[in-house]
This record gives C-alpha cells, sequence and structure tokens, in this order.
C-alpha cells in the first residue's frame, strides 16, 4: 500500500499573497486563476484520456462547482473521450474554486496521481498560488489508476488490495477504448440475407437499456467499479451507432432496478419496433447481479419480464442481453492447451399429435426469441480493467462495430468468446497473473439476427 504523501504550502510573501487574493476576488466574477488555467491546458490530453467521471461529477455537483444541468449535458456526450473535454471546457469558467474543487475531487476519487500531475505543472509556473490542501494523513492509495488494473467483479476488498503493482501488460496499451465506428451493411448483403432472418427494419431498431452499477453501499462492502464508466459509454455510444434509441440506469439498488426493468419492459415504443437490448453491467453471483444496496437480483426474473407472456409487445421478437458480471468468485487459471474437437447434432422435429384443424390459435413457449451473451462461465470470476473497463465489453464493442455488416449476433458472439479466451492477465505476484477468462452465450433464437446497420439508408 503506498505510503500517504504530505504536502506542504510553500511559504509566500504577505504582498504574493495579497495579491493572489485580490486575483481571486476578481476572478469569481470571469473564471479561474490563470496559473489554474494553464495547468489544466498543459495536461489537457492526459486529463481527457485518463479520468474517471461518474463519482468525480458527483464530487463537483456536491461542491456547487457544476450545476445538474452541467453533469446531464456532460453525461449526453457520447464516449468517456468527448465527456471529459466538455468538463475540461467548463472547469476553466467556473470560478476561481473551480481548481481546488477539482483537485480535491481527483483526490477523494482515486486519481491522486492526476491531481499530482496538475499540482506539479503548478509548482513550475510562476506567481504560483497552490491550491489550499486538507490534511492527506489517513489518506491512502490502494492502487494507482495511472496503471491499468485487472479486478474481479466479486472479488472482496482483501483480493483487490494485492493489485497494487499490477499492469495487463500485453493487451493494454493504451490510455482508452478507441472511438467505435460502426461498418454499414451493403444493399446487396441485405437483399440477400433478410428473408430468412429477423426482421430488423424500423427506426429506431428498437430501444437498449445500459444498467451500470458503479458505486455499491450496504453490507456487502462492494468495491467501487473502477472502469465501469468505460463500458457504460462504450455500449451508448455501439447501440446508438446500431441504431437504437438508449435509456440510461445509473447506481440502483436491486429493487429500483426491478421496477425499473419493468417499466422499461412495458414500454409502448416496443410496439412498433423491431428489436430490444438490456445491458446489465455490476457486480454479480452466480444467478443473479447486485444492487448498489448489496442486494441482488436473480436474472431469471430479469428474464421472465420480457418473456412472451409478460411482454406481448415483443413476441416473435429478437430480444439481446448482455450481463457483464462475475458468476461466481473462482478465478480461471487457465490450462495447458489440448487439441481437440467436437461436433454436436442439432436434435430433431419432434411432430405434434393435434391435428391442424385443432390450432385455433398461434401458440409460442413461454419464453423464446431470446439472446444472452455472458462475460465469464458459471462460478468464475469476470475480469475488468481499471482503464480500458471490463474485457467483455471491449470486446464485443469490437467484434460488433466491424462485423455487424455481415455477420449474425449469435456468430459475433463466438468471435467475442475467441478474443476472450485469447486474454490473459498480467500482474506478477497475485493470483490474477495469467488468468483467464471465457465468455459464453445461451440462445433461444429461431433464425439469424442480423442488425442491417445502415441499411435501408436513411
Amino acid at each position: 500500500m503506498a505510503t500517504p504523501i504530505a504536502r506542504s504550502r510553500p511559504a509566500l510573501p504577505l504582498k504574493g499573497l495579497i495579491t493572489a487574493d485580490r486575483g481571486c476576488r476578481v476572478l469569481g466574477v470571469c473564471g479561474m486563476h490563470p496559473d489554474h488555467q494553464e495547468a489544466l491546458k498543459k495536461n489537457r490530453v492526459v486529463l481527457a484520456k485518463q479520468l474517471l467521471l461518474s463519482e468525480l461529477l458527483e464530487h463537483l455537483l456536491e461542491k456547487d462547482i457544476i450545476t445538474l444541468e452541467m453533469r446531464e449535458h456532460i453525461q449526453a456526450k457520447v464516449g468517456s473521450f468527448s465527456q471529459n473535454v466538455e468538463l475540461l471546457n467548463l472547469l476553466p469558467k467556473r470560478g476561481p474554486q473551480a481548481f481546488d474543487a477539482f483537485c480535491m475531487a481527483l483526490r477523494e476519487t482515486k486519481q491522486g496521481h492526476l491531481e499530482d500531475l496538475l499540482l506539479s505543472t503548478l509548482s513550475g509556473l510562476q506567481h504560483v498560488l497552490p491550491p489550499v490542501q486538507s490534511p492527506r494523513h489517513g489518506l491512502s492509495r490502494d492502487y494507482d489508476l495511472g496503471l491499468s488494473l485487472p479486478v474481479s467483479e466479486s472479488c472482496p476488498p482483501h483480493k483487490q488490495l494485492r493489485l497494487s503493482a499490477a499492469v495487463e501488460h500485453s493487451l493494454d496499451n493504451g490510455d482508452g477504448p478507441p472511438c467505435l465506428q460502426v461498418k454499414p451493411c451493403t444493399p446487396e448483403f441485405y437483399q440477400a440475407h433478410s428473408q430468412l432472418a429477423y426482421r430488423l427494419k424500423s427506426r429506431p431498431r428498437g430501444l437498449a437499456l445500459v444498467l451500470s452499477n458503479v458505486h455499491f453501499t450496504g453490507e456487502k462492502d462492494l468495491e467501487f467499479r473502477s472502469g465501469g464508466d468505460v463500458d457504460h459509454s462504450t455500449l451508448v455510444a455501439l447501440f446508438k451507432l446500431l441504431g437504437y434509441q438508449v435509456h440510461v440506469l445509473l447506481d440502483q439498488t436491486a429493487q429500483e432496478m426491478q421496477e425499473k426493468l419493468q417499466n422499461f419492459a412495458q414500454m409502448p415504443t416496443h410496439r412498433v419496433t423491431d428489436s430490444c437490448i438490456v445491458a446489465l453491467l455490476s457486480h454479480g453471483v452466480e444467478g443473479g447481479i447486485y444492487g448498489v444496496d448489496g442486494k441482488v437480483l436473480q436474472l431469471q426474473e430479469v428474464f421472465r419480464l420480457f418473456d412472451n407472456a409478460n411482454c406481448p409487445s415483443l413476441q416473435n421478437k429478437p430480444k439481446m442481453f448482455f450481463i457483464q458480471a462475475c458468476r461466481g468468485d473462482e478465478t480461471d487459471r487457465g490450462v495447458d492447451q489440448q487439441d481437440g474437437k467436437s461436433h454436436a447434432q442439432a436434435p430433431g422435429c419432434e411432430e405434434s399429435d393435434a391435428g391442424q384443424q385443432e390450432l385455433l390459435k398461434m401458440r409460442l413457449p413461454t419464453r423464446s426469441d431470446m439472446i444472452c451473451g455472458y462475460a465469464c462461465l458459471r462460478g468464475t470470476a469476470a475480469m475488468r480493467n481499471t482503464k480500458r473497463g471490463s474485457w467483455y465489453i471491449e470486446a464485443l464493442a469490437q467484434v460488433f462495430s466491424e462485423r455487424a455488416c455481415d455477420t449474425h449476433v449469435a456468430d459475433m458472439l463466438v468471435k467475442v468468446n475467441g478474443l476472450i479466451k485469447e486474454r490473459e492477465g498480467y500482474a506478477p505476484g497475485t493470483e490474477f497473473h495469467r488468468c483467464k477468462e471465457m465468455s459464453e452465450y445461451c440462445s433461444t433464437l429461431c433464425r439469424h439476427l442480423y442488425l442491417f446497420p445502415g441499411h435501408p439508408p436513411v
């Protein structure tokens, strides 16, 4: 564990203090101190790449540096980089206390390495008035978020504290997710494949819900999901590019999740759209995901809300679910490779004893036309990188953005499995060194599900 750093404030002559104080009074009308603006400017690129905003914005809101409207405006931007840039554009206009409050918020959200960067730059400028520091005694950094850390979606805190020097090396070079671009489907491909696939022509294609829990309370003492905001931003951007109308829910209790998922399932828009997506990002256990209150919502209850009995508006329409959460506590250690192939035969059809004349109305099984992708196998932990987001969501975004133009969803999830299979953690000295993860999916789809991005053209 890193030793807390005590920083003393350099002594300034009385005249300097008075001048600086006067400058702040004037800047109360028009903006922050020029030196503070310069420090932000000199570190703009690093801040835009590395800031983790989800908790930081709440601190700035609490300190009256930003308003609710400003927070919503920032969160409306697509992608974490764009959101960070929007905040950096806003800060210099928020008065003389904005820089101090920003530094304090960085410290309180375990982004002290960025605060240190700003203060180091500030100390090199002339006529510096360092921000007022609250005592750092009692503060510690369990790990440096400047590093890309593999962490589990379910590991208890004592396991995560062991990652103080861990870095995912080979697969995590870079500071954040790339800007997504979805390749459009060609008219020729659409004509060749649309007749035997699910109908997907409505605009929007359907409603998508991204539910992301990052800050946890309650008796479970679940850790802050560092990197969770990256997953959230990535999926919002991806689903929008695929033509979906995206709804977002952040930091919900188990009861709130159940109620709001039910409200989402009953939205009348489902009647006039062709599909639906639900993405759940949280800590989890086998068969369920945690609300921020530490209580569990069972996944079977989620699926029940969207089945043919409870959601008739989505009958015979494809429903996609993506679950980024642990399904147990075991870290997959992997095994030595052994070649082998197996082929499963599809079961034959059974004829019904009932004659056609008895079928007055088409009946459906209670649950059908669903496909669900899981980040990991039953009983195992899902891995999340503290800067790039979870392994699974990163792979999902990569494959869907590149191959949705010519590949159906089930085959894309096979490709996601392939990427996850190749990935390996790098954290010498911890249980996460050379750790593995294996994603999977289950499906009751009855046709190929092509997303046909960009077709028909607007």
